[in-house]
């Protein structure tokens, strides 16, 4: 199986390295060059552009969100230059209308398509062990199983209509969203009060107020260290679709819009392009304290 992974950022680079770790052959691309070489690095083809791929079976899409989906898939050659009855298979958050309705083109065009967002991480996707929230006709799910093994610890087998893996991936990205907040908002708390930050992450990893996110993320505010892993700016996408999404369907959602705005304050504020964890500079903005690594 020729596969070819389009977005080679914290989770498209660790899904390309963990296809060539097992033994398939993978092309990457990404407009960042340096993405390019780092995966050459790794022992991975790359190209510089999607009109110069050829006879790619499977198309695997890490790109950021629904506009540059539709740009790779339908602004370039990129379908032309696939073998017949390829799989497509999306990675990005999006919309459940919006993967229905690119699912719908893809197919139209004679292409197979699922729907399957990831989660678990940059460190995850290196390993090959991250989720994936998938859904797509049982012939489509059995072809991509090679990849899915290479890629993932746990595949969620949810249908075969898409829109139900972007379903799932939204209450996910709900519950990271909040608990990234949350994990801010004590660690501020516990800045403020003089706490020993690394003391108060390993007595709390602990206890019964842990999260995943909380143990991932903390760490990055008690060293100070914002180098982006998932950035800001994802989760005022990603919350931005919850709450678009929770709207439409009349639930209320008070703690996303809560986090969302937070998320957004720190966009605006130049913090888009830092982890997401910077959100807790605002907080300690607002609360006039002093947080590890800066003098605010």
């Amino acid at each position: 199986m020729r596969t070819l992974v389009i977005g080679l950022g914290s989770m498209g680079f660790g899904a390309a390295v963990s296809c060539v770790r097992a033994g398939i052959q993978t092309t990457g691309f990404d407009v960042n060059p340096d993405a390019l070489k780092r995966f050459q690095a790794q022992g991975g083809q790359s190209i510089q552009s999607l009109d110069s791929c050829s006879g790619i079976d499977c198309v695997l899409i890490f790109v950021v969100n629904s506009t540059q989906v539709e740009s790779v898939l339908f602004e370039s050659d990129l379908l032309s230059k696939l073998n017949p009855n390829a799989l497509v298979i999306n990675c990005v958050t999006l919309a459940p209308s919006k993967a229905i309705e690119i699912a719908k083109n893809v197919q139209g065009s004679g292409f197979r398509y699922i729907d399957a967002p990831v989660s678990g991480g940059a460190a995850k996707a290196l390993d090959g062990q991250m989720s994936i929230m998938a859904s797509g006709a049982p012939h489509a799910m059995r072809d991509a199983k090679p990849v899915f093994e290479a890629v993932s610890e746990h595949v969620f087998e949810l249908g075969d209509d898409p829109g139900h893996g972007s379903q799932m991936k939204l209450v996910n990205q709900l519950l990271a969203g909040v608990h990234i907040a949350a994990a801010a908002e004590a660690m501020n708390l516990a800045a403020s009060l003089n706490m020993d930050l690394h003391q108060v992450i390993d007595v709390i990893s602990k206890c019964a107020g842990s999260s995943w996110m909380f143990e991932n993320r903390a760490p990055h505010i008690a060293d100070g260290d914002y180098t982006p892993l998932s950035s800001v700016n994802i989760f005022v996408k990603d919350l931005g679709i919850v709450t678009d999404e929770a709207s439409r369907h009349d639930a209320v959602t008070p703690l996303s819009d809560a986090a969302l705005s937070l998320y957004q304050k720190a966009s605006e504020s130049g913090l888009g392009s830092e982890d997401d964890s910077a959100i807790v500079k605002i907080l300690a903005q607002r609360s006039n304290g002093t947080l590890p690594g800066s003098d605010t």
